[in-house]
């Protein structure tokens, strides 16, 4: 039987990764279908799509999250294929399900792999029964009577944590029983509220880890390779912040062991297509599993830039049913800092017209972004403007030239958080490589919860 072969794409996502499908498609010979919603009308990507249909509604839950929209204009459009950028849908069960009963092909992993990776309580005993470490961790609350034993029996200080969703939503740190029941009912209404999943569990809280994620690719013959690490540890409230590779400050060998690891476990699973392997790293250098992203990441152009390979083609390649390439080899340093309509100081989103949005273009510098000048930044969505990714022949060279671009970058019409990012990257701790999840908390004030 001979692999599919696609000719004709739908793009459900909006913004920078829907240009990002949209450039990489067409590289490939690929139409591709934009979708917008009315809140996007000036998007873009409407105009770089081979086609493009309205979706009815402003809001993500009216226009992009709405499946049955989604499927009347994959029909209508005669796509093949279906990718779902990051977000929205792009970790759907029901929607990857049906795509495949629509006799479409879904670009990214089988559904039944973002199902079970996005239980992380499933994840976490699939991961550990395959060799790879985890930290201490409890089943599913399904008893708040047995909450407190199962506690007591991980250690105080611990974490709250929704079993599905992610993006920070729902989890509570817990520094003793008395707060307990209290943090595990506020997870427990937060997660229902934004993941339509109430179930909770507890994580031994690792303070100020380093957070280190492992690019995984793999084929539908059993191969899986790695493409190397990215630290992300520079965060807020658990959003990203500014993503590298190569990671500062750790041990080569160390990291590339895990990397290996990563691809072996996924391997043996049997996972398919894209997948990142989401760590943490304890002051004492321990790592351990914190969730699989089972989709493309925001961050996945600081891996492009090191080893030159474009990881939505990749996508649509073993979608496709291609065999994996060999192992690439790593080059240079390069780090990705997200551009946000916010304020710098208050992290307040920031709407309006973009009277003035030009982004820079500089040599070592890529910037995706899903906005041009003249089109109005709306409340509806995630606020990110852009994302700057630098890269150069080293780490001091790649954060030079991502401040040069900051700089550089004229937006008119919205406050942004350039002037933080900067503080970031001119911070002696942030250049002798010292980071982790509580460095913005420690040197410059902004909470990271």
């Amino acid at each position: 039987m001979s692999a599919p072969s696609i000719s004709r794409v739908l793009v459900a996502n909006r913004g920078a990764i829907a240009r990002r499908v949209i450039r990489a498609c067409h590289a490939m010979g690929i139409e591709t279908v934009a979708v917008f919603s009315e809140a996007d009308a000036q998007a873009p990507h409407i105009d770089e799509a081979t086609q493009a249909y309205p979706l009815a509604g402003f809001s993500a839950s009216d226009s992009y999250l709405d499946q049955d929209q989604l499927f009347q204009i994959a029909r209508q459009s005669g796509a093949d294929a279906v990718h779902p950028g990051y977000g929205f849908l792009a970790e759907n069960v029901e929607f990857a399900e049906r795509v495949v009963a629509e006799d479409k092909i879904f670009i990214g992993p089988q559904a039944r792999w973002l199902g079970l990776m996005g239980d992380k309580v499933s994840a976490r005993e699939m991961m550990s029964a395959a060799g790879f470490p985890v930290f201490p961790g409890s089943a599913l609350i399904s008893d708040l009577d047995q909450a407190p034993a199962q506690a007591l029996a991980l250690g105080y200080p611990l974490m709250v944590k929704p079993v599905a969703g992610g993006g920070g939503m729902g989890m509570r740190v817990v520094a003793s029983e008395a707060e307990l029941l209290a943090a595990i009912g506020e997870a427990t209404a937060i997660a229902k509220s934004a993941f339509a999943s109430a179930g909770v569990y507890l994580e031994k809280w690792v303070s100020n880890p380093r957070h280190i994620e492992y690019q995984i690719v793999a084929d539908n013959h059993g191969h899986a390779i790695h493409l190397f690490e990215r630290d992300c540890s520079v965060q807020r409230r658990h959003q990203k912040l500014i993503e590298e590779s190569p990671a500062p400050g750790i041990d080569p060998g160390q990291l590339l062991h895990i990397a290996n690891q990563a691809s072996q476990v996924c391997e043996q699973l049997g996972y398919n297509n894209v997948g990142t392997v989401e760590t943490l790293m304890d002051t004492q250098g321990i790592s351990g599993f914190l969730e699989m992203n089972t989709r493309i990441q925001v961050e996945h152009g600081v891996t492009e830039a090191v080893t030159g390979v474009d990881l939505v083609q990749m996508q649509i390649a073993m979608a496709q049913g291609e065999a994996l390439p060999a192992q690439p080899e790593r080059q240079g340093h390069a780090l990705e800092v997200r551009l946000y309509a916010e304020d710098s100081l208050t992290q307040r989103p920031s709407t309006g017209l973009l009277t003035t949005f030009r982004p820079p273009r500089l040599q070592g510098v890529r910037i995706e972004t899903g906005y041009r000048e003249g089109q109005q930044v709306s409340p509806f969505y995630d606020g990110l403007l852009a994302k700057i990714i630098a890269s150069g022949g080293s780490r001091h060279q790649a954060i030079g030239r991502a401040k040069v671009a900051l700089k550089a970058f004229k937006v008119v019409g919205v406050s942004t958080n350039a002037e933080l990012l900067d503080r970031i990257l001119s911070h002696e701790e942030f250049l002798a490589g010292r980071v982790d999840t509580g460095m913005l908390a420690r040197i410059i004030g902004v909470p990271s919860l």
